[in-house]
C-alpha cells in the first residue's frame, strides 16, 4: 500500500489524457472519498455530476472551455469531467462565515477536491482542477438551473504520460513557522 507522503509526492495535474474510457467502480471510489471530505458543521456543500459519456461529455468540454475559457481546452480530450456544484451550507456554517468574512462552502469543496484528486491519483488515474471554465454555458448545455453554482470541474481519465514531474514548491523552512520560536 501507498503511503500518504509518497501520494502526495506523486499526485499531479494531468494535462494529458489517454483515450480510454474510466470504469466506474473507479470514478466512483474517487467521489466516496471526496463524500467523506470533513466540512463546515458537516454541511457536505456539493454535488458531483460525472460527464463521461459521448456526446454529452464533447459538448460540455466545448461548453466549458472555448473562448476566453480555452487555455484549458486540454480537458477536452479527458475521457471523463466532473462538475462539482456548490451546494448550499447549513444555516451555522452559512452565519458562521458571514462573521468571520469566509466562504465556507469553498473551502469545503477544496477539501473534498483534494479527497477526490488524491484517490484519483492512488487509483492510477490522472487529474486536473479546473476552475477558469464557463460556467453559464456549462449550466445551459447540461440543462441546470440559473441558481446552480459551478466552481469547480475536474478532467480525469488514464495519463498519457505516467512521469512524475518534479514539482517547482517552497521549501518547508519557506512556509512553517512555530509560535514562540526566535
Amino acid at each position: 500500500m501507498i503511503s500518504f507522503s509518497e501520494l502526495c509526492r506523486l499526485r499531479q495535474s494531468c494535462r494529458r489524457f489517454k483515450t480510454d474510457p474510466v470504469e466506474r467502480v473507479l470514478i466512483d471510489r474517487c467521489l466516496d472519498a471526496a463524500r467523506l471530505a470533513p466540512s463546515a458543521c458537516n454541511s457536505q456543500p456539493w454535488s458531483f455530476l460525472v460527464v463521461d459519456q459521448e456526446p454529452w461529455r464533447s459538448r460540455l468540454a466545448d461548453a466549458a472551455f472555448s473562448g476566453i475559457y480555452s487555455m484549458n481546452k486540454f480537458a477536452k480530450d479527458a475521457p471523463v469531467l466532473i462538475v462539482v456544484l456548490t451546494e448550499r451550507s447549513r444555516y451555522m456554517a452559512r452565519l458562521g462565515g458571514q462573521f468571520r468574512g469566509v466562504q465556507y462552502s469553498l473551502i469545503d469543496i477544496g477539501i473534498a477536491g483534494a479527497h477526490l484528486d488524491l484517490a484519483a491519483c492512488e487509483a492510477g488515474l490522472g487529474s486536473c482542477w479546473l476552475g477558469w471554465l464557463n460556467a453559464r454555458a456549462v449550466r445551459k448545455v447540461l440543462c441546470l438551473p440559473k441558481a446552480s453554482r459551478i466552481d469547480l470541474m475536474f478532467a480525469l481519465g488514464y495519463p498519457a504520460d505516467s512521469r512524475v514531474r518534479v514539482k517547482g514548491r517552497k521549501s518547508l523552512a519557506e512556509i512553517r513557522r512555530y509560535a514562540g520560536a526566535e
